[in-house]
Protein backbone atom coordinates (compact mmCIF):
# COMPACT_ATOMS: atom_id res chain seq x y z
CA UNK A 1 0.00 0.00 0.00
CA UNK A 2 1.30 3.32 -0.89
CA UNK A 3 2.35 5.86 1.73
CA UNK A 4 0.27 8.52 2.35
CA UNK A 5 1.96 12.02 0.94
CA UNK A 6 3.85 14.24 3.38
CA UNK A 7 3.68 18.54 3.06
CA UNK A 8 7.25 20.28 4.15
CA UNK A 9 7.67 23.31 4.81
CA UNK A 10 10.20 24.91 2.98
CA UNK A 11 10.89 28.76 3.48
CA UNK A 12 7.44 29.76 2.85
CA UNK A 13 6.43 27.54 0.57
CA UNK A 14 4.93 24.08 1.75
CA UNK A 15 5.94 21.35 -0.68
CA UNK A 16 4.07 17.97 -1.01
CA UNK A 17 6.23 14.94 -0.93
CA UNK A 18 4.30 11.99 -2.78
CA UNK A 19 5.35 8.19 -1.55
CA UNK A 20 7.90 9.24 0.83
CA UNK A 21 8.80 5.66 1.58
CA UNK A 22 9.44 5.04 -1.97
CA UNK A 23 12.71 2.79 -2.04
CA UNK A 24 15.48 5.11 -3.58
CA UNK A 25 18.06 3.78 -3.23
CA UNK A 26 17.64 0.17 -1.86
CA UNK A 27 21.46 -0.90 -1.40
CA UNK A 28 21.52 1.67 0.92
CA UNK A 29 18.22 1.59 2.62
CA UNK A 30 17.51 4.78 1.20
CA UNK A 31 13.99 6.37 0.47
CA UNK A 32 12.30 9.34 -1.57
CA UNK A 33 12.47 11.23 1.85
CA UNK A 34 15.79 10.44 3.12
CA UNK A 35 16.75 12.00 -0.75
CA UNK A 36 14.68 15.03 0.29
CA UNK A 37 16.05 15.44 3.55
CA UNK A 38 19.44 15.29 2.19
CA UNK A 39 19.03 18.06 -0.02
CA UNK A 40 17.19 19.99 3.20
CA UNK A 41 20.35 19.06 5.07
CA UNK A 42 22.80 20.17 2.46
CA UNK A 43 20.33 23.19 0.82
CA UNK A 44 22.35 26.84 1.09
CA UNK A 45 24.89 24.71 -0.59
CA UNK A 46 22.92 22.72 -3.73
CA UNK A 47 21.23 26.45 -3.69
CA UNK A 48 24.13 28.55 -4.06
CA UNK A 49 25.08 25.93 -7.01
CA UNK A 50 22.02 26.31 -8.74
CA UNK A 51 20.70 29.78 -7.90
CA UNK A 52 18.74 31.20 -11.35
CA UNK A 53 20.40 29.31 -13.29
CA UNK A 54 18.73 27.51 -16.19
CA UNK A 55 18.81 23.63 -14.86
CA UNK A 56 18.28 20.27 -16.56
CA UNK A 57 16.56 17.92 -14.39
CA UNK A 58 18.04 14.61 -14.03
CA UNK A 59 15.00 12.35 -12.82
CA UNK A 60 14.65 8.48 -11.25
CA UNK A 61 11.17 8.88 -10.32
CA UNK A 62 11.36 4.65 -9.95
CA UNK A 63 14.61 5.06 -8.24
CA UNK A 64 17.87 3.43 -8.75
CA UNK A 65 18.13 -0.39 -9.14
CA UNK A 66 19.81 -2.96 -10.70
CA UNK A 67 19.33 -3.07 -14.22
CA UNK A 68 17.66 1.04 -14.22
CA UNK A 69 18.33 2.27 -17.44
CA UNK A 70 18.47 6.57 -18.57
CA UNK A 71 16.42 7.08 -21.77
CA UNK A 72 18.91 8.72 -24.43
CA UNK A 73 17.95 10.78 -27.53
CA UNK A 74 18.94 7.36 -29.53
CA UNK A 75 16.36 4.91 -27.39
CA UNK A 76 14.07 7.62 -26.23
CA UNK A 77 13.31 4.46 -23.46
CA UNK A 78 14.45 4.21 -20.18
CA UNK A 79 13.70 4.10 -16.32
CA UNK A 80 14.81 7.76 -16.26
CA UNK A 81 15.42 10.79 -18.20
CA UNK A 82 15.95 14.14 -18.56
CA UNK A 83 14.30 16.91 -18.03
CA UNK A 84 14.58 20.09 -20.17
CA UNK A 85 11.98 22.15 -20.17
CA UNK A 86 9.42 23.20 -17.17
CA UNK A 87 7.31 19.78 -16.00
CA UNK A 88 3.97 20.50 -16.24
CA UNK A 89 1.72 21.31 -13.72
CA UNK A 90 4.91 23.20 -11.72
CA UNK A 91 3.80 25.94 -9.07
CA UNK A 92 3.72 29.44 -10.31
CA UNK A 93 6.48 30.13 -7.89
CA UNK A 94 8.93 27.62 -10.09
CA UNK A 95 11.12 30.87 -12.03
CA UNK A 96 12.39 29.45 -15.62
CA UNK A 97 14.96 30.95 -18.01
CA UNK A 98 14.14 30.99 -21.70
CA UNK A 99 17.30 29.31 -23.38
CA UNK A 100 18.12 28.78 -27.19
CA UNK A 101 19.42 25.10 -28.36
CA UNK A 102 22.57 25.03 -30.44
CA UNK A 103 19.56 23.51 -33.12
CA UNK A 104 17.90 26.98 -32.97
CA UNK A 105 15.07 25.68 -30.76
CA UNK A 106 14.13 27.38 -27.54
CA UNK A 107 13.03 26.36 -23.96
CA UNK A 108 11.82 27.58 -20.60
CA UNK A 109 13.70 25.92 -18.42
CA UNK A 110 13.32 25.68 -14.34
CA UNK A 111 16.11 28.32 -12.77
CA UNK A 112 15.92 27.42 -9.17
CA UNK A 113 15.36 30.68 -7.18
CA UNK A 114 14.70 29.18 -4.08
CA UNK A 115 15.41 25.77 -1.94
CA UNK A 116 11.24 24.88 -2.32
CA UNK A 117 12.48 24.17 -6.16
CA UNK A 118 14.76 21.85 -5.28
CA UNK A 119 12.41 19.80 -3.12
CA UNK A 120 10.32 20.16 -5.70
CA UNK A 121 12.16 18.94 -7.93
CA UNK A 122 13.15 15.96 -5.84
CA UNK A 123 9.74 14.84 -5.29
CA UNK A 124 9.79 14.78 -9.22
CA UNK A 125 12.99 12.04 -8.60
CA UNK A 126 15.52 14.43 -9.39
CA UNK A 127 18.77 13.41 -7.85
CA UNK A 128 20.73 15.08 -10.64
CA UNK A 129 20.45 18.70 -11.35
CA UNK A 130 22.86 20.41 -14.94
CA UNK A 131 22.62 24.12 -14.23
CA UNK A 132 24.14 25.98 -17.47
CA UNK A 133 27.31 27.97 -16.11
CA UNK A 134 24.87 30.95 -16.90
CA UNK A 135 22.28 33.16 -15.34
CA UNK A 136 18.72 33.78 -16.31
CA UNK A 137 20.18 37.77 -15.93
CA UNK A 138 22.36 36.95 -19.32
CA UNK A 139 21.55 33.22 -20.69
CA UNK A 140 24.61 34.26 -23.46
CA UNK A 141 27.73 34.64 -21.54
CA UNK A 142 28.59 32.51 -19.53
CA UNK A 143 29.85 33.41 -15.57
CA UNK A 144 31.88 30.54 -14.76
CA UNK A 145 34.25 28.87 -16.33
CA UNK A 146 33.99 24.79 -15.59
CA UNK A 147 37.17 22.79 -15.79
CA UNK A 148 36.31 19.33 -16.18
CA UNK A 149 38.75 16.58 -15.85
CA UNK A 150 37.87 13.34 -17.17
CA UNK A 151 40.06 9.89 -16.25
CA UNK A 152 39.91 7.56 -19.06
CA UNK A 153 38.53 4.21 -18.34
CA UNK A 154 40.57 2.61 -15.68
CA UNK A 155 42.73 5.65 -14.41
CA UNK A 156 41.75 6.10 -11.02
CA UNK A 157 40.78 9.52 -8.67
CA UNK A 158 44.61 9.14 -7.67
CA UNK A 159 45.96 10.33 -11.08
CA UNK A 160 43.38 12.91 -11.76
CA UNK A 161 44.72 15.28 -8.55
CA UNK A 162 48.24 16.20 -9.65
CA UNK A 163 46.24 17.71 -12.81
CA UNK A 164 43.84 19.56 -10.29
CA UNK A 165 46.64 20.90 -8.36
CA UNK A 166 48.24 22.12 -11.15
CA UNK A 167 45.11 23.90 -12.90
CA UNK A 168 44.93 25.63 -9.11
CA UNK A 169 48.72 26.80 -9.50
CA UNK A 170 48.67 28.13 -13.44
CA UNK A 171 45.23 29.82 -12.55
CA UNK A 172 47.07 31.18 -9.50
CA UNK A 173 49.75 32.65 -11.35
CA UNK A 174 47.53 34.68 -13.32
CA UNK A 175 45.62 35.98 -10.30
CA UNK A 176 42.83 33.46 -10.26
CA UNK A 177 41.42 31.59 -7.17
CA UNK A 178 39.82 28.27 -8.38
CA UNK A 179 37.80 26.00 -6.41
CA UNK A 180 37.20 21.63 -6.98
CA UNK A 181 34.71 19.46 -6.59
CA UNK A 182 34.37 15.39 -6.47
CA UNK A 183 32.02 14.27 -9.54
CA UNK A 184 30.49 11.39 -7.64
CA UNK A 185 32.86 8.83 -10.13
CA UNK A 186 36.31 9.16 -10.55
CA UNK A 187 36.75 12.76 -12.06
CA UNK A 188 37.14 16.04 -10.84
CA UNK A 189 35.18 19.68 -11.59
CA UNK A 190 37.50 22.94 -11.26
CA UNK A 191 35.31 26.11 -11.29
CA UNK A 192 36.49 29.16 -11.61
CA UNK A 193 34.19 32.78 -11.64
CA UNK A 194 34.26 34.92 -14.46
CA UNK A 195 33.02 38.17 -15.66
CA UNK A 196 30.14 37.57 -18.23
CA UNK A 197 31.63 39.51 -20.68
CA UNK A 198 32.56 36.30 -23.39
CA UNK A 199 30.66 34.14 -25.47
CA UNK A 200 30.37 30.07 -24.99
CA UNK A 201 33.20 30.01 -27.93
CA UNK A 202 35.57 31.84 -26.23
CA UNK A 203 35.09 29.97 -22.70
CA UNK A 204 35.85 26.32 -24.89
CA UNK A 205 39.06 28.40 -26.28
CA UNK A 206 39.99 29.30 -23.00
CA UNK A 207 39.89 25.81 -21.48
CA UNK A 208 41.12 24.52 -24.41
CA UNK A 209 44.18 26.73 -24.30
CA UNK A 210 44.67 25.87 -20.23
CA UNK A 211 44.09 22.54 -21.10
CA UNK A 212 47.08 22.93 -23.84
CA UNK A 213 49.36 23.90 -21.08
CA UNK A 214 48.49 21.34 -18.69
CA UNK A 215 49.40 19.24 -21.51
CA UNK A 216 53.02 21.25 -21.22
CA UNK A 217 53.55 20.83 -17.58
CA UNK A 218 52.15 17.54 -17.09
CA UNK A 219 52.49 15.60 -20.45
CA UNK A 220 52.57 12.08 -19.07
CA UNK A 221 49.07 13.03 -17.72
CA UNK A 222 47.17 15.07 -19.83
CA UNK A 223 45.56 15.20 -23.07
CA UNK A 224 43.17 17.47 -25.08
CA UNK A 225 42.75 15.00 -28.05
CA UNK A 226 38.99 14.95 -28.40
CA UNK A 227 38.64 11.20 -30.06
CA UNK A 228 38.76 9.13 -26.82
CA UNK A 229 40.34 6.39 -29.09
CA UNK A 230 43.29 8.58 -29.97
CA UNK A 231 43.65 9.49 -26.42
CA UNK A 232 47.33 8.15 -24.86
CA UNK A 233 47.27 9.99 -21.83
CA UNK A 234 45.55 9.44 -18.43
CA UNK A 235 43.19 12.50 -17.99
CA UNK A 236 41.37 14.38 -20.56
CA UNK A 237 40.69 18.22 -20.45
CA UNK A 238 36.81 17.95 -21.82
CA UNK A 239 36.76 21.70 -23.00
CA UNK A 240 33.52 20.88 -24.93
CA UNK A 241 31.74 20.72 -21.46
CA UNK A 242 31.63 24.63 -22.03
CA UNK A 243 29.74 24.23 -25.29
CA UNK A 244 26.08 25.64 -24.91
CA UNK A 245 23.56 23.37 -23.49
CA UNK A 246 26.78 20.93 -22.19
CA UNK A 247 26.34 21.35 -18.76
CA UNK A 248 28.42 18.98 -15.60
CA UNK A 249 26.04 18.12 -12.80
CA UNK A 250 26.09 20.46 -9.76
CA UNK A 251 27.63 20.65 -6.23
CA UNK A 252 25.76 18.12 -3.63
CA UNK A 253 23.79 16.35 -6.94
CA UNK A 254 23.39 12.35 -5.83
CA UNK A 255 25.17 10.02 -8.75
CA UNK A 256 22.48 7.45 -9.58
CA UNK A 257 24.10 4.60 -8.71
CA UNK A 258 23.83 1.62 -5.56
CA UNK A 259 26.45 3.63 -3.62
CA UNK A 260 24.55 7.28 -3.50
CA UNK A 261 27.67 9.53 -3.76
CA UNK A 262 27.34 13.03 -4.24
CA UNK A 263 29.35 15.64 -5.68
CA UNK A 264 31.17 17.13 -3.09
CA UNK A 265 32.65 20.92 -2.98
CA UNK A 266 36.39 20.48 -1.44
CA UNK A 267 39.29 22.48 0.14
CA UNK A 268 42.06 22.38 -1.78
CA UNK A 269 44.12 21.60 1.73
CA UNK A 270 41.96 17.92 1.52
CA UNK A 271 42.06 16.97 -2.27
CA UNK A 272 45.12 14.52 -1.05
CA UNK A 273 43.72 12.75 1.76
CA UNK A 274 40.02 12.60 0.19
CA UNK A 275 38.63 9.79 -1.90
CA UNK A 276 35.35 10.28 -3.98
CA UNK A 277 33.84 7.26 -1.91
CA UNK A 278 33.81 9.49 1.00
CA UNK A 279 30.61 11.58 0.55
CA UNK A 280 27.69 10.21 0.20
CA UNK A 281 23.82 11.07 0.84
CA UNK A 282 24.12 9.63 4.36
CA UNK A 283 27.76 11.36 5.03
CA UNK A 284 27.19 14.74 3.53
CA UNK A 285 24.87 16.32 5.67
CA UNK A 286 27.33 15.94 9.15
CA UNK A 287 29.66 17.32 7.06
CA UNK A 288 27.93 20.77 5.64
CA UNK A 289 26.85 21.07 9.22
CA UNK A 290 30.43 20.97 10.56
CA UNK A 291 32.14 22.64 7.50
CA UNK A 292 29.85 24.46 6.12
CA UNK A 293 29.91 24.77 2.04
CA UNK A 294 33.69 25.32 0.85
CA UNK A 295 32.14 26.79 -2.43
CA UNK A 296 30.79 29.50 -0.29
CA UNK A 297 33.22 32.27 -1.65
CA UNK A 298 32.77 30.90 -5.69
CA UNK A 299 30.68 33.73 -6.33
CA UNK A 300 33.10 36.39 -4.83
CA UNK A 301 35.72 38.19 -7.28
CA UNK A 302 34.85 37.64 -10.59
CA UNK A 303 37.97 36.82 -12.91
CA UNK A 304 38.32 38.00 -16.70
CA UNK A 305 38.61 35.64 -19.25
CA UNK A 306 42.06 37.69 -21.50
CA UNK A 307 45.05 36.05 -20.02
CA UNK A 308 43.57 33.01 -20.75
CA UNK A 309 42.72 34.16 -24.10
CA UNK A 310 46.25 35.82 -25.05
CA UNK A 311 47.16 32.07 -24.29
CA UNK A 312 44.54 30.94 -26.91
CA UNK A 313 46.23 33.47 -29.19
CA UNK A 314 49.46 33.04 -28.92
CA UNK A 315 48.87 29.02 -29.14
CA UNK A 316 46.86 29.96 -32.45
CA UNK A 317 44.00 28.01 -31.16
CA UNK A 318 40.19 28.90 -32.73
CA UNK A 319 37.05 28.46 -30.82
CA UNK A 320 36.53 24.22 -31.04
CA UNK A 321 33.74 23.12 -33.04
CA UNK A 322 30.70 21.95 -30.61
CA UNK A 323 30.49 18.26 -30.38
Amino acid sequence: MATAAEEIQVGERLVRVSSPDKPYFPERGLTKLDVVRYFLAVGDGILRALRDRPTMLERWPRGVFEGATIATRQTNRGDAFYQKRLPAGAPEWVRTAHITFPSGRTADEVAPSELAVVIWAANLGTLRFHPWPVTAADVERPDQLRIDLDPMPGVGFEQVVPVAHEVRAFLAELGMTAYPKTTGGRGLHVYLSIEPRWSFGDCRRAVLALGREMQRRLPDLVTTTWWREQRDRPVFVDYNQMARDHTVTSAYSIRPTPAALVSAPLDWSELDQVRPEDFDVLSMPARFAERGDPHAGLDGDRHSLEPLLELADRDGLEAPPER
